[in-house]
């Protein structure tokens, strides 16, 4: 059977038997934060066990896409080198909730894999929970396996959790024993041993646990099934290692074929040779592009933060491990088509964002080869200095990751290659130095606490929104839950998909409650009241704060005109990467991989107006089913979680979204809308912040006054130009500080005169003849800045002199000052100068008076520690001493390096509290090496 047979097969048998195929959730976990990747068939039901969420069906089958290489499923050293460990690998499952359960499970794993699949019954291992009698009687009745293969377990291998507290309950393993001879026993089961693995996991959740650890049943019971694809393909196409099945073996003949080496997946040797090398880095390139592949295409992007960063890691590994191939250019990338066209059938997203997948891991290819081979250099300058040791320094490592973006499990894994190990320690102690100096230089002064709202759904009822079509209701209060009103029904939104909350009132008698706030937990919206004056069973008046919802609205439907907007002018690789709605503004954060240019923000900006101006009717398709939605075209949104019953907001033919959230009736009623930022968030993430309706007249408002100002300021400047020419003309020598003073404050206008750039002209009526004056004063702001820009250039020069003059001046007493070391003299000092060439002017002025002997000078410029060592000719004639050599010692001392000529020497350090000490240390330098 091929791949595709198989998992057809699959599907198909749990649908005869009235499962509804379900598609795979995205590899992101958009919607629950406890997640890098899905890693689990059950992620995209975790609301139905946690009991926050339900669905049209109770059986379902399916496949899912997951992604494992982090936390306690960490598998990434295994890939490659062994037959069956992936990190990107398919979940086969049929689940139950609140249907059947273990009797059913258990038959019907059984009868696919032995009656559909014919998989021999005396090489199957079945494995259960030490305490569940239940499951071992199943098995021995329901089944016809061999009673002796029933083996019990503890905890660690048979009780499933989905965290330390929650729904949880045992499981059933099948193994299958791939021995040559079908000669496996009970104790190589759950052992590690690579010829007896698991292929399939029976998951009976009947449990949840409490924050004290006790069990409680649960009332419904659900099946949750695992059955790991590629290791059932490699089982049924009778290939000992999975990447010899057809899952693998296009994408390794395509890697072959890009690297010209060829590809023997039968070698089997404990000895490393050159072949097996090659085929290691085959397996694992194969695999990692698949992870990359499917990551990106739904919607992560590598970056240096979270799962960016692990994504970063893998596409880098499967770089190094392309140098073990000869590849030196970009070659991942074209692995792509070759994975399109094998799993896209089934995919379907792989192939609408091709191009997309492709760019991105290209320009990261590009990036980290640009600085590769120097990392490499490094790593094996560093293999020479530690000789005969078996560790690979941590500060070592850490340069590497620092300088070169080598993450640490690819020294790791080079190290490993050496027979050496990485001091973990030590970098890890690094790393965290340089995160709290990363912290405390990007503190906040504001507070940074996420507000919570939590129920337990067990006790308390859903809540009917009502807030699409109505802003008032008559509701009774059900609960109160710390601080919090939950109502039966609410027309007040509770923040949700980038929406933040509705605010207004809760009326009872004569008393007016104001609502701060309005959270959401699953299908229970929360009033967070600013004082606790209502009970269980009070009947109140819910009533919206109209004007702010309207504006919510507005911007809500914005972003949906901006997504589609930016899709058509820049790509459909465009994808939301998050979004916060609010009354006064929307940010809208996207996939895109360069900044944008003025001329394609205005194109989007134009766009999304020219839709406004259409007054297009809003379709609102409230509760369809989920696959109805997807046959209308809806872009998924992200932050939302789709059950099977979903919502989708249309605007004609432009724009189609998967959406909970509020919106206006039609797009003329959000007025107008202008972009008031755009800029980079994190590597191949943008964000755009803009205005709609009165918030974005007020905006050109305040726009067209600033801009006035500020151009009347620079025909002022323009006038006072001759008197800053005249204050020039007047310093002398004595003078500095004047000079100081008024190249101050031209600098100072200099940078208001730089930010004045013309206003986009809006086709706003009342702003239009005030913009056209405006843009033909452009032309003399554009020569008075020129003009500035020489005079800035006349100043500084001007500046550098008077300041080395200064220090010049100060020369004989510093040589008064010099210490006598063998014969010579011995010049150090902290000498305040403003730039690098300033401190090499003295350093040359030194050595020319100084007549035989060393000179160390030190200045700390923009935060850093520069320095300077001098030596006289007569010193560097009889080579008994070197600047470079002087510098070098001294620059570790600050936390730097250095060299230049014998007469000369130049060294920078970021350790500023230790100049000092390095001019103190000078001394003893100089000594030694004189003595030498």
């Amino acid at each position: 059977m091929t791949s595709s047979e198989i998992r057809n097969s699959f599907l198909k048998y749990f649908e005869d038997r009235q499962h509804t195929i379900v598609s795979s959730s995205p590899v992101i976990p958009f919607e629950d934060p406890t997640l890098l990747f899905t890693n689990a068939g059950m992620n995209q039901f975790k609301d139905v066990f946690l009991g926050t969420g339900r669905r049209s069906y109770t059986r379902a089958v399916d496949t899912q896409k997951c992604i494992r290489v982090s936390g306690k499923h960490n598998d990434l050293e295994e890939v490659g080198r062994d037959t069956y460990h992936h990190t990107f690998f398919e979940m086969l499952g049929n689940w139950s909730f609140g249907d059947y359960y273990k009797k059913e499970a258990i038959a019907w794993a059984w009868d696919l894999l032995t009656r559909e699949y014919g998989l021999p019954k005396n090489r199957l291992w079945a494995t259960v929970y030490t305490k569940d009698d239940e499951a071992e009687l199943l098995w021995k009745t329901v089944t016809d396996i061999d009673p002796n293969h029933v083996l019990r377990f503890g905890e660690k291998d048979n009780f499933w959790e989905m965290g330390e507290t929650g729904p949880c309950g045992p499981c059933s393993e099948i193994h299958i024993d791939r021995t040559p001879h079908g000669t496996a026993t009970a104790s190589m089961v759950n052992a590690g041993v690579a010829e007896v693995i698991e292929i399939w996991n029976l998951v009976f959740i009947q449990y949840n646990r409490d924050e004290t650890g006790t069990l409680t049943s649960l009332p419904a019971k659900h099946v949750d099934t695992g059955l790991g694809f590629e290791r059932l393909c490699a089982v049924l196409q009778g290939k000992k290692s999975n990447y010899d099945t057809d899952v693998f073996t296009p994408i390794i003949q395509k890697i072959s074929t890009l690297t010209n080496k060829p590809y023997d997946g039968r070698l089997e040797s404990p000895i490393p040779n050159p072949q097996s090398e090659l085929d290691i880095a085959m397996r694992v390139i194969a695999d990692h592009v698949r992870t990359l592949a499917f990551a990106i295409g739904d919607g992560a992007i590598p970056s240096n933060e979270g799962r960016g960063y692990v994504l970063r890691r893998i596409l880098r590994r499967a770089a190094r491990f392309g140098r073990n191939l000869g590849m030196r250019e970009p070659f991942i990338f074209q692995l792509i088509p070759t994975l399109v066209e094998t799993m896209s059938y089934i995919f379907p997203e792989i192939k609408s964002h091709q191009e997309h997948i492709q760019k991105i891991i290209k320009a990261e290819e590009e990036s980290f080869n640009a600085t590769l081979d120097r990392g490499l250099e490094k790593f094996e300058e560093v293999i020479q200095l530690i000789g005969h040791s078996k560790s690979f320094p941590g500060e070592d490592a850490f340069k590497l990751y620092d300088t070169f973006g080598f993450p640490l499990d690819l020294t790791e894994l080079m190290a490993s290659e050496r027979g050496l190990n990485v001091d973990v320690g030590t970098f890890t102690e690094l790393m965290q130095k340089q995160k709290e100096r990363s912290r405390d230089s990007g503190k906040s002064t504001g507070p940074q606490t996420a507000v919570m709202f939590s129920v337990d759904h067990t006790k308390v009822p859903s809540t009917e929104f009502l807030g699409y079509t109505q802003l008032e209701s008559s509701s009774t209060v059900v609960e109160i839950v710390d601080g919090y009103a939950i109502l039966d029904k609410t027309p007040f939104y509770g923040e949700s998909g980038g929406q933040c909350g509705d605010t207004g009132i809760l009326a009872f008698r004569d008393i007016t409650i104001p609502v701060l706030n309005t959270l959401k937990d699953g299908t229970v919206i929360g009033h967070q009241l600013e004082a606790a004056l209502l009970q269980v069973g009070q009947s109140v008046k819910a009533q919206v704060d109209k004007e702010r919802r309207l504006s919510i609205m507005r911007n809500h439907s914005a972003t949906h005109l901006l997504h589609n907007a930016l899709r058509r002018i820049l790509g459909t690789h465009v994808q939301q990467a998050g979004s916060l709605v609010g009354p006064d503004y929307f940010r809208f954060d996207f996939a895109h991989f360069a900044k944008l240019s003025e001329q394609e923000l205005s194109a989007v900006e134009t766009l999304v107006n020219e839709k406004i101006r259409e007054d297009i009717k809003l379709t609102h398709h409230r509760d369809i089913p989920f696959e109805e939605a997807k046959k209308l075209g809806a872009l998924m949104f992200f932050g939302d979680k789709y059950g099977d019953r979903v919502n989708v907001v249309q605007f004609g033919d432009f724009s189609k979204e998967f959406c909970g959230g509020t919106h206006v009736s039609n797009t003329g009623e959000i007025g107008f809308l202008k972009i008031t930022s755009e800029g980079s968030i994190a590597s191949g993430v943008r964000r755009i912040e803009a205005v709609t309706h009165h918030f974005a007249l007020e905006y050109l408002r305040l726009q067209e006054k600033s801009y006035i100002d500020r151009v009347d300021k620079a025909f002022e400047d323009l006038n006072e130009l001759s008197r800053f020419k005249s204050e020039l003309a007047a310093v002398s020598d004595s003078n500095e500080e004047l000079l100081h003073n008024s190249f101050g404050g031209y600098e100072q206008r200099l940078a208001d005169l730089k930010e004045l750039t013309p206003v986009p002209a809006e086709p706003s009526p009342e702003l239009a003849f005030c913009f056209e004056q405006l843009n033909n004063r452009d032309h003399v702001l554009e020569e008075l800045v020129q003009q500035l820009v020489e005079e800035k250039k006349l100043f500084e020069k001007e500046i550098a002199r008077f300041r080395i003059k200064s220090l010049t001046g100060s020369m004989d007493d510093l040589i008064a000052s010099a210490v006598p070391v063998g014969g010579i003299r011995l010049v150090t000092a902290n000498v305040g100068a403003a730039s690098m060439d300033e401190l090499k002017s003295l350093g040359d002025a030194l050595r020319a008076k100084l007549g035989s002997g060393v000179g160390l000078l030190a200045s700390i410029i923009e935060e850093k520690v520069q320095l300077v060592c001098v030596v006289t000719d007569d010193l560097v004639a009889a080579k008994r001493i070197e600047a470079g050599k002087i510098i070098g010692t001294i620059a570790k001392i600050v936390g730097g390096g250095g060299g230049g000529r014998p007469h000369m020497a130049t060294a920078g350090g970021k350790d500023v509290h230790k100049i000092n000490e390095a001019l103190t240390q000078t001394l003893s330098v100089v000594k030694s090496l004189l003595r030498t």
